[in-house]
């Protein structure tokens, strides 16, 4: 197991996995002590799908585009937001279950965010690399049938988890002025903003990224090549299409039937 001291200042997120097995009893293992994370009033609102044989790996792999970490792992994890359990109890026992709306949605992915990390931080203390899979909302539907979720479930944090074949790359981040305030939100002047992300801009891959991309700042490549506005609009437009279908949307619903 990693030194505390030295893993969280030296973490990397890996992408490149080996080819030796991941122990089911390891796994078990990090999901137990991972369930202890934080969540809202206690209802544990998340699923966590063990994806394992290698047919299922590879066709949930091709639902995050294939991207290395996905196609490589031994091991993926998909959490999901999960409120149909809960309701499913409630109704057993004549409660009337009001989670069937988007403040719902919002307390269930805080649970299966917080749950996410912690899996991501013991298993790497455990000496396993994990890489987290963005794509899990960019192609929830997707997810979600080759999951079988029913409703009031949504596929929300997704990780590689494996053994490295790789150390994994540095990455840099914005100073410590940049993500916390005392107090209250601070008012920027536009040459602070520019100040706080100065270190990330003339970080050396950041400004290899400029130059393959033909653009003309690090802001660019995020805004114009990485997060496009149309992929943004489009693919939020497919994700609150598949939330009115899971239930979390029912004013959404109703209105489409108009």
């Amino acid at each position: 197991m990693k030194n505390p001291e030295n893993y969280f200042q030296s973490r990397r997120t890996v992408r490149r996995f080996s080819g030796r097995e991941v122990p089911p009893a390891l796994v078990e293992s990090i999901l137990e002590r991972a369930v202890k994370a934080p969540t809202c009033g206690n209802m544990q609102l998340y699923t966590v799908i063990v994806t394992r044989e290698p047919a299922r790996r590879e066709a949930l792999a091709a639902a995050h585009f294939n991207q290395p970490a996905a196609a490589d792992a031994p091991v993926l994890l998909t959490v999901c937001a999960d409120f149909n359990r809960f309701t499913r109890w409630c109704a057993l026992r004549g409660a009337d279950a009001g989670f069937d709306n988007f403040l719902s949605f919002t307390s269930a992915v805080a649970d299966a965010t917080a749950l996410t990390q912690q899996i991501a931080t013991i298993a790497e203390m455990e000496g396993l690399g994990t890489c987290w899979l963005g794509t899990v909302t960019f192609n929830a539907p997707a997810i979600s049938k080759l999951l079988r979720l029913p409703e009031l479930v949504v596929p929300v944090g997704a990780l590689a988890l494996g053994w490295p074949a790789e150390e994994g790359e540095e990455t840099e981040r914005l100073p410590m002025q940049a993500v916390v305030a005392q107090e209250e939100y601070p008012e920027w002047s536009d040459g602070e903003v520019l100040r706080l992300f100065k270190s990330k801009e003339e970080y050396a891959p950041n400004m290899g990224y400029v130059k393959e991309n033909g653009k003309d700042n690090l802001a660019q490549v995020f805004a114009e090549v990485r997060y496009p506005r149309s992929m943004n609009e489009s693919l939020s437009e497919v994700f609150l299409k598949y939330l009115a279908e899971q239930g979390f949307l029912p004013e959404a619903c109703a209105a489409e039937q108009k």
